[in-house]
C-alpha cells in the first residue's frame, strides 16, 4: 500500500487512455498539445498525477530504440517531474511493452499491475483495468502472449521500422473493431470492472476504483461508501478525475 498526503490546497489527478499515435499524425499531435495545455493547467496546484495507461496507441522500447514523436507530452512530464509533482504511470493494453525508459530519462515510476493507496486517508485501487473482471477470455489469454518474456524477445529481433509499422497496424485495426463497443454502457450488472470492485470489496474496503481501458466515464456506486470511476478517454471524452483532499469527482475538460 503506497501513502499519499495532500498539502492543503492541491490536488491529485488521475487521467487515461490518450492513445497518441491514433487515429493518424495530425490529429494525435493537435490532441498532444490539448493534453499538454491540460497539464499546464492543473500543475498549479497538482500534488501527484496518476496516468492511468494507454497513453500511446503503441509503444515498444527497443534497447536502443522508442518509438518517435510524442515530444511534446514528454517533454511536459519531464519538466512537472523535476518540478516536484510526483506522476505515476500505469501501462494499458496498447502501451505493455514499456521497459525502463520512463523511470531512466523521466524519474517516473511505472506499474504493470493495479496498486492500491491510501491518499489523505481515503483508500484507492487503481490500473488501467485491461484484464479483470469475468469474461474476455480471448484478449486474457493474449495479454499473458504479449507480456512474455520470450514473445517479447521475438519481436525485437524485427527492425524498429517493420515492428512499429505493423504494431501500429493491428492496434488500429483493434481499436476500430472495439471502439463502439468500448462507448455503450452495458449496465451496471454487467459492467465487468464494476464487478470486479465488488468482488475486491468482499475482501477489503476501498473508497475509490479508478480505471481507464474503458473509455466510457463512469461514476458509479460498488458499496458502501465505495465508487468505481471509469476515467474516459481522450479520443471522444476529454474526462479525467480529480480529489482534492476530501472527494474525487469526473470531470471534463473544456477545450
Amino acid at each position: 500500500m503506497h501513502h499519499i498526503e495532500v498539502p492543503a490546497n492541491k490536488r491529485v489527478y488521475f487521467a487515461s487512455d490518450f492513445h497518441l499515435g491514433a487515429p493518424n499524425a495530425v490529429a494525435s499531435r493537435e490532441r498532444e498539445r490539448l493534453i499538454v495545455r491540460w497539464l499546464d493547467g492543473i500543475a498549479q496546484d497538482a500534488h501527484h498525477i496518476f496516468l492511468v495507461g494507454d497513453l500511446f496507441d503503441f509503444w515498444f522500447e527497443y534497447k536502443e530504440v522508442i518509438p518517435k514523436g510524442y515530444t511534446r507530452l514528454l517533454g511536459k512530464l519531464a519538466e512537472l517531474a523535476d518540478r516536484g509533482i510526483g506522476i505515476t504511470v500505469f501501462i494499458g493494453n496498447h502501451d505493455m511493452w514499456m521497459d525502463g525508459y520512463f523511470e531512466e530519462e523521466l524519474n517516473i515510476p511505472v506499474f504493470f499491475e493495479p496498486q492500491t493507496y491510501t491518499i489523505n486517508g481515503k483508500k484507492f485501487y487503481v490500473g488501467h483495468g485491461d484484464g479483470l473482471g469475468p469474461g474476455d477470455h480471448g484478449y486474457k489469454f493474449l495479454k499473458k502472449v504479449f507480456r512474455n518474456p520470450v514473445c517479447r524477445w521475438l519481436f525485437s529481433l524485427l527492425h524498429p521500422s517493420w515492428g512499429i509499422a505493423l504494431a501500429n497496424y493491428f492496434s488500429r485495426k483493434s481499436r476500430a473493431a472495439t471502439g463502439m463497443e468500448l462507448e455503450k454502457f452495458l449496465g451496471e450488472e454487467n459492467e465487468w470492472l464494476a464487478i470486479y470492485s465488488k468482488e475486491i470489496l468482499q475482501k477489503e474496503h476501498f473508497d475509490y476504483f479508478i480505471f481507464g481501458h474503458r473509455h466510457l466515464p463512469l461514476d458509479l456506486t460498488v458499496g458502501p461508501d465505495s465508487r468505481y470511476i471509469n476515467l474516459g478517454d481522450w479520443l471522444n471524452f476529454f474526462t479525467y478525475a480529480v480529489f482534492d483532499g476530501q472527494r474525487t469527482a469526473l470531470v471534463k475538460y473544456e477545450k
